[in-house]
C-alpha cells in the first residue's frame, strides 16, 4: 500500500453529450504526500479542473480510482476543502457568519456553539480579516473576499484544500499579495495542497511540484516538475536566484515547445 496521501490511478473522464462523447482525461496516474503543495498547469481545456473536481469527490471518474488517506473518493467530503475562483459567498451574510456557516456543517453536532465561534474566529485571524467580520460580500474587496472563502475552507480543518484558480480574477498586486499570504498560511496549517493555475510564475513560487498537462481532448500528465527551493520563500529574493529561473523556465519550455512532442509521441 503507498503511503502517499493522495493517490489517483489509472483516471480517465469521458464526458457523454448531445454531440457524442469527449474524452476529457486518460490515463492519470498521481501520488500526492501529505503536506506537499502541488499545482496543475497547462492550456486552456486541458483538464485541470477536471482533474481537481475528481480530488474533491464532485466527478466521479469513468475508470480508474482515487484515494485520499487510502479511503476511496466517492463523493465531496470536509477533509477535502475547495475554494473556487469565484468565492461563492453569500451575500446575505456576514463574513462571521460566512465563515462559520462551514465550520457549523463540520463541527455543529458534536461541538458547542462557544466552540464554533472560536473556530471561526481563529479561522478570520489567519487569513488577516478579523476586522471585516461583520462586513457583507458586497461592502469588501475581491481580494478580501477570496480570504474568506480561504478562511472558510481552513475552518473546516481538511485534510487536503483544493484550489480552483483562486487569484485568477484579481489584479496583479492583489494577487501576488495574496499568493504571499498563502505561503505564510500553508506553513503554518502544513495543509495539503492542490491548486490549479494557468500562472507560471504563481505555480513555481508555491509548489513542491509542477504537474503538466497536455493539451486536451484525452489530456494526461506530460511531466512533473520538483521545485526544488528552500521555503519560507521570497519573491524579492527569488527573482535573481538561479534555481527559479531554471524552473521557470523548464515550466515555460514545456507549455510552449516541448508539449508539442509529447503530444506528438501520445
Amino acid at each position: 500500500m503507498s503511503n502517499a496521501f493522495i493517490q489517483v490511478q489509472a483516471a480517465e473522464m469521458v464526458f457523454s453529450s448531445r454531440k457524442g462523447q469527449f474524452h476529457a482525461l486518460r490515463d492519470i496516474h498521481l501520488e500526492v504526500q501529505r503536506g506537499e503543495f502541488i499545482t496543475l498547469i497547462g492550456h486552456s481545456g486541458c483538464g485541470k479542473s477536471t482533474l481537481l473536481n475528481l480530488i474533491a469527490g464532485l466527478l466521479k471518474p469513468s475508470s480508474g480510482v482515487l484515494l485520499c488517506d487510502n479511503r476511496e473518493i466517492h463523493e465531496p467530503g470536509p477533509e477535502r476543502a475547495v475554494v473556487f475562483q469565484n468565492h461563492s459567498l453569500l451575500p446575505w451574510l456576514s463574513c462571521f457568519e460566512n465563515v462559520y456557516l462551514g465550520v457549523e456543517s463540520v463541527f455543529g453536532r458534536r461541538e458547542f456553539k462557544p466552540k464554533l465561534i472560536e473556530r471561526t474566529e481563529a479561522a478570520l485571524e489567519l487569513v488577516g480579516m478579523s476586522h471585516a467580520s461583520a462586513k457583507r460580500p458586497q461592502e469588501i474587496s475581491g481580494g478580501m473576499k477570496q480570504r474568506i472563502g480561504i478562511a472558510r475552507a481552513l475552518a473546516m480543518e481538511p485534510k487536503v484544500l483544493l484550489m480552483d484558480e483562486p487569484f485568477g480574477a484579481l489584479d496583479a498586486l492583489t494577487r501576488a499579495r495574496l499568493q504571499d499570504e498563502l505561503l505564510k498560511i500553508v506553513a503554518r496549517t502544513q495543509s495539503t495542497v492542490v491548486m490549479v493555475t494557468h500562472d507560471v510564475d504563481e505555480a513555481v513560487l508555491l509548489s513542491d511540484r509542477v504537474v503538466m498537462m497536455t493539451n486536451g481532448p484525452a489530456a494526461t500528465i506530460g511531466e512533473i516538475l520538483a521545485v526544488n527551493l528552500p521555503r519560507p520563500r521570497s519573491r524579492v529574493e527569488l527573482a535573481e536566484n538561479a534555481a527559479y529561473i531554471a524552473a521557470r523556465k523548464a515550466v515555460i519550455d514545456f507549455l510552449y515547445t516541448r508539449h508539442a512532442q509529447v503530444e506528438k509521441a501520445a
